[in-house]
């Protein structure tokens, strides 16, 4: 699996969920919006510790009244590690 589709598939949950665009969770996430634009072009992809950055702050920021996708293995929060 590229990289790529977790965070594609957490933006999207995310945005639909807030009624917000990619734009905003990129900003948010990575405070640039156009993160998530250029991960959705054909042949893009990030690096290593870019994604598990990105995962981390949608595990830390995911509201509890949404489902985190079960096809993508949730990291535990910062929180409950300690």
């Amino acid at each position: 699996m590229e990289t790529k589709h977790p965070l594609v598939t957490l933006s999207e949950a995310l945005a639909a969920h807030q009624g917000v665009t990619h734009f905003a969770i990129s900003m948010r996430a990575k405070g640039k919006g156009d993160f998530f634009k250029r991960l959705m072009r054909p042949g893009a992809d990030c690096r290593t510790k870019t994604a598990a950055e990105v995962v981390d702050w949608f595990s830390e920021n995911w509201p509890g009244d949404l489902e985190w996708p079960r096809e993508i293995p949730r990291p535990r929060k910062k929180k409950e590690a300690a």
